[in-house]
């Protein structure tokens, strides 16, 4: 019996670092990247400059609860799904 005990241990710890190792290496970033987005999503405010997961680049002017209203350089008023902003601009 403690042989074949002796034998387990050793396939035990293996998958138990694995575990481990995959929970530092995905399931902890992917946590920590949704954090960061939902607190972007609720910072947003009337005149927040953001870019989209298109590339477009506004101006927040209207928030509802699922879509936001930018206005892009030229004018033109665009809604747009609220999770599609991924980042603020970049302050120059």
């Amino acid at each position: 019996m403690s042989e074949q005990l002796a034998g387990i241990l050793p396939l035990l710890f293996f998958f138990v670092l694995m575990f481990g190792a995959m929970y530092v290496f995905t399931i902890r970033p992917q946590r920590k990247r949704q954090k960061e987005q939902e607190e972007l999503l609720l910072s947003l405010k009337k005149g927040t400059k953001v870019i989209t997961s298109g590339g477009l680049y506004g101006v927040v002017e209207e928030i509802a609860d699922t879509s936001i209203v930018l206005k892009t350089e030229s004018g033109a008023l665009v809604r747009y799904a609220k999770m599609s902003v991924i980042a603020r601009q970049p302050q120059q």
